[in-house]
């Protein structure tokens, strides 16, 4: 169920996803079998965008993160040089069927581009509404699995993550790995993505060890991840587990078991960093995990508290971003500028934690550093890089 989709199976998941959408005929799904077109513009008059947020739903602080998000849009707008976007905002709920019903209006305002929504149902339900309109949609959600055609995601993903600390740790030696993932989705997803970064950097997996989602089911695989670690000669153990699932049990129990880090190289899938509670964890003392640029990324809060008074949403930096890669294309690309293949151009975008591009299979490659944990401190042990193809990619 998690293996990569072909554009077979991504157009039959996007068809079972929507089907609880009652009112949406059944032929409405969208292609994903390459880079989507795209509308023309005039880039010497201001270019609808359509900003999507889930303001007004039932989740607390939805309406926080829709001014979070807004904000950081307006604030790229105003570092644009010479390139005038004309924002339009709309309110999804956070659900599915008014995202599409909000991006229909968006579309019959003229808006030749869809910035958003968070949320991958409501995503891949704007996806398909627009697709017959030949209008692109760059969502806030990180879930790959919706990916292709004329939906592309600014969040960061696993396998990008995973891909770059699989890099950094073969070209530090270490060549054998152990996974330890939760049952869940985002597990199963993240296990799928370290699979296949071994894979790709000539690496080995030795072990895949899952666990229920519960402090039981930390309990009980502990030794098997030890057990797996032991009998492949691994020199990692790479867990998918955040700080707010199963990363504090595992980090404590493991080393009490005698797999602790003086042993094997610990990863993190995650942002070991977040919340700043996280590296007063002994467990994770010497621990590697990947971060936006830093010093990018303190710069975007700073700029954004200054301009509105209050610390962004961790996500509002995803549509300062979307509007920095619209305004770039449109200086520079013409009236195609909104077009599939000037999305995808290669050399990316200068972003809110350092470049990123976005992909032709609509996922996206960002540069991120390498962290590790000193003394509950964070320090960058492989900076981002500046261009794509350098290490630090």
């Amino acid at each position: 169920m998690f293996a990569v989709l072909s554009s077979a199976r991504k157009v039959l998941w996007r068809a079972i996803a929507l089907m609880s959408i009652t009112w949406l005929a059944a032929c409405q799904t969208a292609s994903v079998m390459g880079p989507a077109g795209g509308p023309t513009i005039n880039p010497r008059a201001p270019v609808p965008v359509a900003l999507l947020v889930p303001r007004g739903s039932e989740n607390s602080g939805d309406d926080a993160l829709a001014d979070s998000l807004e904000n950081a849009a307006r604030l790229a707008i105003s570092d644009l040089d010479g390139v005038a976007i004309d924002l339009r905002v709309y309110s999804t709920a956070g659900n599915a069927a008014q995202a599409q019903q909000a991006a229909q209006q968006a579309a019959g305002d003229g808006a030749r581009i869809i910035l958003g929504p968070v949320y991958a149902e409501s995503a891949n339900a704007v996806a398909v509404a627009m697709e017959p309109r030949n209008i692109n949609v760059l969502s806030f959600s990180n879930n790959s699995t919706i990916a292709g055609g004329n939906l592309w995601v600014l969040g960061p993903t696993f396998q990008n993550t995973a891909d770059r600390l699989v890099s950094y740790a073969r070209n530090q030696g270490k060549s054998r790995f152990v996974v330890a993932h939760s049952n869940n989705v985002s597990g199963q997803l993240g296990k799928q993505a370290i699979q296949q970064a071994v894979s790709a950097n000539g690496g080995t997996l030795v072990g895949a060890v899952s666990h229920d989602f519960s402090q039981e089911g930390v309990v009980n695989a502990v030794p098997q991840i030890v057990s797996s670690a032991r009998s492949g000669d691994a020199d990692a153990v790479f867990m998918t587990a955040n700080s707010a699932g199963a990363l504090p049990l595992l980090t404590q129990m493991l080393p009490e078991a005698g797999l602790g880090p003086d042993v094997t190289q610990y990863i993190g899938l995650t942002r070991w960093d977040i919340p700043p509670q996280t590296l007063d964890l002994p467990g994770v003392q010497g621990g590697w995990f990947a971060m936006p640029d830093p010093n990018k990324s303190a710069a975007f809060r700073s700029r954004y508290q200054a301009a509105n008074g209050n610390t962004p949403h961790p996500i509002a930096g995803l549509a300062y971003d979307g509007i920095a890669a619209i305004g770039a294309l449109v200086k520079t690309s013409g009236r195609d500028a909104l077009s599939g293949s000037s999305l995808t151009q290669s050399a990316g975008f200068q972003g809110t934690g350092g470049i990123f591009r976005l992909l032709p299979d609509g996922t996206n490659q960002r540069s991120m550093a390498i962290a590790t944990i000193r003394n509950k401190q964070v320090v960058v042990i492989d900076p981002a890089s500046n261009t794509f193809g350098d290490a630090g990619s």
